[in-house]
């Protein structure tokens, strides 16, 4: 039931706070721009601004249509901590066994891995922007550590400290960051074209030069890649367990995340283009922002456009820190992962899965340096966990079809959600197949994302046959699904049908 005004916020049945409210699942999505300030310059640059802009805003509706089929899982699971990750196990656990631990794992690497990156990408960019002659470096004998992996050490663990102290004080955080990123996204989107400097005279179909659109194979694989940045608008499913009013604070949440990022990704790349220009965007692919800033806003622009860029980083680093946290987390409560992950600290948060996150991209900053190959690695797994996750969606539907659904969608979305994952598999198909096109992969990053999700596989074993001392089974027998009461949501109970599609 909601939480009665006043009243102090309850735990749930697995040791969550229930503090959150819809607008902070929103908050916590508003992290999503950033990834796509990352990646946006390099796409234009390999396939030109109409194709580019065309695949972002396709890839932004697929994820969109994900959310939308997730939303109804999250409320037929509101117990279940780990989001959309945990969702594929609950679905596939009496089909094959093993589907659990690599979802979980692929997903949380995927998105783990990524501090590393953002860390160094903050460091590079502080560097450049007021710390131009401070190029020393040393070695550790295995990469020349300088500033921007300092920094990137640094706020690493400023995003664990957020985090591990409580979600409550990370969302005020997030919030400050969020807004401080949404200050170039509604400028980019609005402004070229109110100020007059938009213009697509630049403009090109398919790669530089080329002047036709890519090939089918081609634009797959560019939204293997995007999808990295795009499908991530399921975190909010992560935190499902933690909002006060379940049933309605996660339908608003998730839709609502997915609504807005759906905007910025159509809107944003088309505004900026129009504003920087292709060929400059060509020429600088990771830092035309701050060109493009100043163009609106005279000398200072570069720096301003700085600023905003890295909260909006540290924003991104926050949230996946939370995000990551929670999926190991629910991978251990259900059994798929080491024991000890399965813990809350004392603010009712992961603290121990969120240190190992720390761990991990402190070695991967200090000994790696360039994580960018184990990023792409990553989206593998992450990839592959969403065809299990929206195939799962289906398979709910047909395991369980008396169960609560206190958000319920109309049938017609079991064919949607088919259609979605085919097109998840060929994404995946292509992007492992064909990922040397975008210049992002190789048979190298394949080796690394396959070791990656064997990792997964033996901790399972481990976690089974040693922690648990049980016996390994393909495929778990259950007798009957485990069904939970259906939250009420907001003034009427959930199972009016208020919330039927």
């Amino acid at each position: 039931m909601a939480d009665q005004p006043g009243a102090a916020p309850v735990a749930t049945d697995q040791g969550f706070s229930k503090t959150l409210r819809w607008w902070d699942g929103v908050v916590i999505n508003l992290a999503m721009p950033a990834a796509l300030f990352v990646s946006l310059g390099a796409s234009i640059g390999a396939i030109g601004v109409w194709t580019a802009v065309a695949l972002w805003g396709l890839t932004a509706v697929l994820a969109t249509m994900h959310n939308w089929a997730y939303s109804e899982v999250a409320g037929l699971l509101p117990h279940k901590s780990g989001g959309v990750s945990v969702y594929a196990n609950e679905a596939w656990k009496s089909r094959f066994s093993f589907v659990g631990p690599v979802a979980t794992f692929g997903y949380w690497f995927a998105w783990s891995s990524s501090l590393a990156i953002y860390g160094l990408l903050i460091g590079t960019l502080v560097q450049s922007e007021w710390f131009p002659t401070a190029t020393w470096s040393f070695f550790d004998g295995s990469v020349h550590i300088g500033l921007p992996h300092v920094i990137a050490v640094f706020v690493i663990i400023l995003g664990w400290a957020a985090n591990v102290l409580g979600l409550r004080p990370a969302v005020w955080t997030m919030t400050a960051m969020g807004v401080l990123l949404m200050i170039p996204v509604v400028i980019f989107i609005v402004l070229p074209f109110a100020t007059g400097h938009w213009s697509s005279a630049s403009f090109t179909v398919g790669a530089p030069g080329a002047h036709h659109w890519i090939g089918l194979p081609t634009a797959l694989t560019w939204m293997f890649i995007m999808a990295w940045s795009v499908y991530g608008i399921e975190a909010t499913a992560s935190f499902v367990p933690e909002f006060k009013d379940t049933v309605r604070d996660t339908r608003l949440a998730m839709r609502g995340s997915a609504l807005l990022v759906l905007a910025v990704y159509v809107l944003m790349p088309f505004g900026v283009a129009g504003l920087a220009g292709q060929n400059a965007i060509e020429a600088d692919p990771s830092t035309f922002y701050s060109a493009a800033f100043a163009k609106l806003f005279g000398g200072h622009g570069g720096s301003v456009m700085t600023v905003c860029l890295i909260a909006g980083l540290l924003l991104m680093m926050l949230m996946t820190s939370a995000d990551g946290g929670r999926v190991l987390y629910g991978s251990s409560k259900d059994g798929l992962t080491l024991k000890q992950l399965g813990t809350l600290n004392r603010f009712h948060v992961p603290g121990r899965a969120m240190t190992l996150d720390l761990v991990l991209n402190v070695l991967l900053v200090l000994f790696l340096g360039n994580t960018l190959a184990i990023l792409i690695a990553g989206n593998i797994g992450y990839v592959l966990m969403h065809v299990f996750a929206i195939s799962g969606f289906i398979l709910l539907r047909k395991d369980r079809p008396n169960d609560p659904r206190p958000i319920k969608l109309s049938a017609s979305w079991t064919g949607i959600a088919a259609g979605l994952a085919v097109i998840d598999l060929l994404m995946l198909y292509f992007g492992v197949t064909h990922s040397n096109v975008t210049g992002y992969g190789s048979a190298r990053e394949l080796l690394i994302g396959i070791a990656v999700l064997s990792v997964s596989v033996v901790l399972y074993v481990y976690r089974v046959v040693v922690q648990d001392k049980s016996r390994l089974r393909l495929r778990e027998t259950t007798s009957a699904a485990v069904r939970h009461p259906a939250p009420v949501a907001g003034r009427a109970a959930a199972a009016s049908g208020a919330f039927d599609e």
